[in-house]
């Protein structure tokens, strides 16, 4: 399966995943903060396992930029395609110059209330694992596991070979761009060295694929966090928990075509929404 690709036709599959947006179904739009805040808790309470699904929203606080807004990283930089990384030596380049200049940005985020009160939730049994389409790291800064955080679109704090997989420290790679001025190749099989992302038109994660698959059929309550819910196949995880029993909340600050199927949306800051349960 490739990533990543927005689209609004009512049926996408992959991984053995079908999702579909109809028969619609109206679920509640908070009008106020508090109002949801405390909706939610006493969904939190009633549910024995909870699935959270992270998108870029959640990291705003922190400092990291998202992706789609005004302002955002592609209104300023054209995305640059998996296929043209790895054909064209000035698409590698200048792909890697722009990770150089974000790493003040990624290297001074710190968790946020989001994170923090997610973590809260796995620490006490709540959450098994986290699913995410962030690449910051932050969930496993805040207490999560290694395993238990499932990397739709992998992770930019390090590099790794597109054709061994052979992993890298960024210090590494940015040494060797400083020295040369090029991009280096894998020191075992000589293929290209990428940030250990998923780009448009790459492979989607089998594995991580599959756990995102299984936590969506098994839990009582899903969560979507600060996604726009347009970047797919993704953005099919919320309405396979659905479709499979589980109640649905959207907490972002934008509406999603996938609010009307939802339970409970809860269009408010993220942070000032799940701060009451961080610690709890």
């Amino acid at each position: 399966m490739r990533c990543l690709f927005s689209d609004s036709s009512k049926w996408y599959s992959g991984c053995g995943m079908f999702a579909w947006f109809g028969p619609r179904i109206v679920g509640v739009i908070t009008s106020d903060i508090r109002s949801g805040v405390e909706q939610l808790g006493d969904m939190i309470a009633a549910a024995s396992v909870i699935v959270p699904f992270t998108g870029a929203g959640i990291s705003t606080e922190c400092g990291i930029p998202d992706f789609r807004s005004p302002g955002g990283l592609w209104s300023r930089h054209r995305p640059i395609p998996f296929d043209e990384f790895v054909a064209s030596a000035e698409a590698r380049e200048e792909a890697w110059r722009r990770r150089f200049a974000m790493e003040p940005t990624f290297a001074a985020a710190k968790p946020g209330r989001g994170h923090r009160a997610l973590a809260s939730l796995y620490k006490a049994g709540k959450v098994p694992a986290v699913v995410t389409q962030n690449i910051d790291n932050l969930h496993q800064l805040s207490g999560f596991a290694e395993g238990h955080v499932v990397e739709l679109h992998g992770n930019t704090t390090y590099a790794r070979c597109i054709g061994c997989g052979q992993a890298y420290d960024l210090k590494w790679v940015r040494e060797c761009f400083d020295a040369s001025g090029c991009v280096p190749d894998c020191t075992i099989c000589a293929e290209p060295v990428k940030t250990a992302t998923i780009s448009f038109g790459q492979a989607m994660p089998d594995e991580a694929m599959r756990r995102a698959t299984e936590l969506a059929q098994q839990c009582d309550l899903f969560i979507a966090i600060g996604s726009s819910l347009v970047v797919w196949p993704a953005a099919g995880f919320p309405m396979l928990a659905k479709n499979s029993g589980a109640r649905l909340v959207i907490i972002n600050n934008e509406p999603t075509e996938q609010d009307d199927i939802a339970d409970l949306v809860i269009r408010h800051d993220i942070g000032e929404t799940l701060g009451p349960f961080v610690g709890n």
